[in-house]
């Protein structure tokens, strides 16, 4: 039996997806598991028994991730399951910025009398816009959300430029052909209407976009952030709107000194508020977190690498280590010590730490446990779970 803590509303349709014979909702205080939408963690006293966090969302700023990787704890979250939510209101943005279509609304509610439609037609140019067709966007940061508004922005008619130095062979293969590349950050910000970031916040994109950035944009040029709000320097924004050095600023984050702007349109945070995102992000982070439980199995990590390996053996041993020399050696030596054959075994690092599945052809029960407590016992060793094979297909 297995025990999950969840934070923040989950959608049902997620948490369905644990079996009430092998799991228990919010029914113990030493939970294996933890999923979280929005809740900070970084002042949880976190029970020893936590092996896991999921996320369903993509960002992880509330979760101490470095503290969890010293501890074992694999964090996950959800890339992608709230793309199309993001996507459809920075398109929304981008049309709202070309045509006045707010402020006609509320302008014509004023209205009153038989010839409101004579008033209206007469009053009409006053919100006169422009059209997105033929406007040059420029996309920094071509992840799933990044790349689904390079596409759909190109059916507009956009003329689209992507800039990405890191975008994997996965999404590369999902752009279309007809987005062009940008060589650097520059040429985005130099030449583009308008431009939208999508990149995730680290100490290498906090204040991507600051004053200096800023001043190669063109004046006339739109700027959205559905990323962080920690990317953009907001100081930088207040200053390029009110000398006039770029044409407006758009974001999903609110900030006091933001509001009351008639060149910054600032939103409620609303990217991934959708009911079908919800449900998709909770949908993947059971099944991620699920996975691990059961099989060991790290995919969608954003502190551990990717390891997979087929689960055919009785039991399987994780191992969560210092990325030292010599560590899967001793880890090897320490089952062989105990007359235990290794039926199959990965190992993969990231950064300092790595982690290791060893699968063993042993059914004692009494040796596995003894096993575990002979890896416990070494210093370089911050890990150790013991996973019996129950023939749970996935």
């Amino acid at each position: 039996m297995y025990h999950i803590q969840t934070f923040n509303a989950i959608a049902s349709e997620g948490l369905e997806r644990f079996e009430k014979e092998n799991y228990g909702i919010n029914d113990c205080e030493k939970p294996e598991g933890i999923i979280l939408r929005s809740k900070k963690l970084h002042d949880y006293d976190f029970p020893d028994s936590v092996v896991a966090i999921a996320r369903a969302g993509a960002g992880t700023n509330n979760i101490p991730v470095k503290e969890c990787t010293e501890k074992g704890i694999v964090v996950f979250n959800t890339p992608g399951a709230n793309a199309n939510a993001v996507k459809e209101l920075v398109i929304a943005s981008l049309l709202l910025s070309v045509r006045p279509m707010v402020k006609g609304i509320e302008w014509i509610q004023t209205l009153s009398g038989s010839d409101v439609e004579e008033q209206a037609e007469a009053n009409k140019k006053q919100f006169a816009g422009h059209e997105l067709e033929g406007k040059k966007l420029g996309v920094i940061g071509l992840g799933a959300i990044g790349a689904m508004v390079a596409n759909d922005a190109y059916r507009l008619g956009m003329e689209v430029t992507g800039y990405d130095p890191y975008v994997s062979v996965d999404t590369a293969w999902s752009i279309s052909r007809r987005v062009k590349r940008a060589q650097s950050i520059k040429e985005v910000l130099a030449n583009c209407d308008f431009i939208t970031v999508h990149v995730p916040l680290n100490e290498n994109t906090r204040h991507m976009i600051g004053a200096q950035e800023i001043a190669q944009m063109k004046e006339t040029a739109h700027l959205y952030n559905f990323a962080r709000g920690e990317i953009i320097n907001t100081d930088a924004i207040l200053d390029a709107v009110n000398e006039d050095r770029i044409a407006g600023f758009t974001t999903d984050f609110a900030e006091e000194k933001l509001l009351h702007h008639e060149k910054i349109t600032v939103l409620p945070h609303l990217g991934a508020s959708t009911e079908e995102a919800e449900i998709n992000c909770a949908k993947m982070a059971a099944r991620t977190l699920k996975r691990f439980l059961e099989t060991g199995i790290i995919k969608r990590s954003v502190n551990f690498p990717n390891v997979e390996m087929a689960f055919e053996s009785p039991y399987r041993i994780t191992v969560v280590n210092k990325n030292v020399p010599n560590m899967l050696g001793l880890i090897a030596s320490d089952i062989a010590d105990l007359d235990v054959n290794i039926d199959n075994m990965v190992n993969r690092g990231k950064d300092d730490f790595a982690y290791t599945l060893v699968d063993v052809d042993e059914q004692d029960e009494a040796k596995i446990e003894a096993i575990e407590k002979k890896l416990k016992e070494h210093p370089g060793i911050v890990h150790v779970r013991t996973i019996k094979q129950e023939g749970v297909v996935l």
